[in-house]
């Protein structure tokens, strides 16, 4: 384990210092020590960090805490992943909130191809499981990473369909990983950590308080390529969870239920506003998403052979090789283009008639 880790650590609890800045602070020194051993005067330089974020980086003395966080890291075979990390979760790096450091513990990459994530209310019907269930069936064959938060009712049933069909999945908690909150998913969690893992931003002794369910749902909607809401009510964490998914530029999809039932009033609410695609079926999914059996192309297109392409343009075009389409979020992370920096090449390419953008945020080359 790196020795950066206590500094890493101290980075994500020093107050006034939130993911932001932390993550400023990063791009300018590179690593967490330096940043602490860095002197007060040129710290408080820095656009945004000024005297009091400075004073409080510089007078941040519990550092013993955190040698006993790593301690537990150790002894529980739990990977922490800093932002710098290559195994940090590349989606996330395009979320402007995303966390800092990340806790994971069992043994699934996180950048895998596709990723779902799946939420909906703690009081489902059988309607609502029933759903979850078809759709998880009906994508399996795609090996799609099935993303939730580990709550009682959808995000339950996500993970053990998902278990089911051999799909890894990843439960995103609000609390830190030395607990299981529901006590009653303490088995399920076990059997997801062996296909999958267990991922939160929180401390050991981080307990599941009101205030952490909102930054959990950030993770859940930055960590996919898409989000379903599987029956929701007019509110609650599935919504906020959707909102927070439209902000990152992701696909949102909603099923329906009956317009009589309350239950599903959050997901018309979605779909009527077109914050949501209406899904009914797996197949919906996986044609909005383009998620269909990749098929094979000439990957030597001479695509500039009366094109003049900047060196940015051809690192574009390189992310498509034997690809026919690919989603936005994976050009970017591919790319590591900023999702601005991505848009505006596209567009470009787009003029130039090298790429034409399809339905559901794919694109692909002409």
């Amino acid at each position: 384990m790196s020795n950066d880790i206590l500094y890493q650590i101290a980075l994500t609890q020093i107050p006034t210092i939130g993911d932001i800045h932390a993550r400023k602070l990063i791009s300018i020194f590179n690593c967490a020590e330096t940043i602490f051993k860095t002197p007060k005067s040129k710290l408080e330089k820095i656009e945004g960090i000024g005297s009091v974020r400075a004073s409080a980086i510089k007078s941040f003395k519990n550092f013993s805490r955190f040698e006993q966080e790593i301690k537990f890291i150790d002894k529980h075979s739990i990977q922490p992943l800093f932002i710098s990390d290559p195994s940090y979760p590349k989606r996330l790096l395009h979320c402007v909130d995303a966390p800092v450091l990340l806790y994971s513990k069992g043994s699934i990459d996180l950048n895998k191809g596709r990723m779902l994530s799946i939420v909906g209310t703690r009081n489902n019907s059988e309607y609502g499981k029933w759903i979850c269930q078809k759709i998880i069936n009906e994508i399996k064959h795609l090996d799609v990473v099935i993303i939730s938060g580990l709550a009682y009712g959808i995000d339950t049933h996500a993970h053990k369909y998902a278990l089911e069909n051999n799909l890894p999945t990843i439960a995103v908690l609000a609390h830190g990983l030395d607990t299981i909150y529901p006590y009653n998913n303490k088995l399920l969690s076990e059997d997801i950590i062996n296909k999958g893992c267990l991922l939160s931003e929180f401390l050991s002794g981080t307990k599941p308080d009101k205030q952490n369910f909102p930054k959990r749902n950030r993770i859940t909607a930055g960590l996919c390529d898409a989000l379903l809401v599987v029956e929701s009510g007019k509110k609650g964490g599935s919504l906020i969870t959707a909102d927070i998914a439209n902000s990152y530029n992701k696909d949102v999809f909603a099923t329906p239920g009956r317009i009589t039932d309350a239950s599903f009033a959050g997901c018309h609410d979605l779909i009527t506003s077109n914050k949501a695609h209406l899904i009914s079926s797996g197949k919906d999914i996986i044609d909005i998403m383009s998620w269909h059996e990749s098929k094979v192309i000439n990957s030597n297109k001479q695509t500039q052979l009366f094109v003049e392409l900047t060196e940015d343009e051809n690192k574009i075009i390189s992310v498509f090789e034997n690809k026919s389409s690919l989603h936005f979020e994976q050009i970017c992370f591919s790319s590591g283009f900023t999702v601005s920096q991505c848009s505006s090449i596209l567009l470009s390419l787009e003029i130039k008639e090298v790429v034409k953008a399809l339905p559901g945020k794919m694109y692909a080359l002409l």
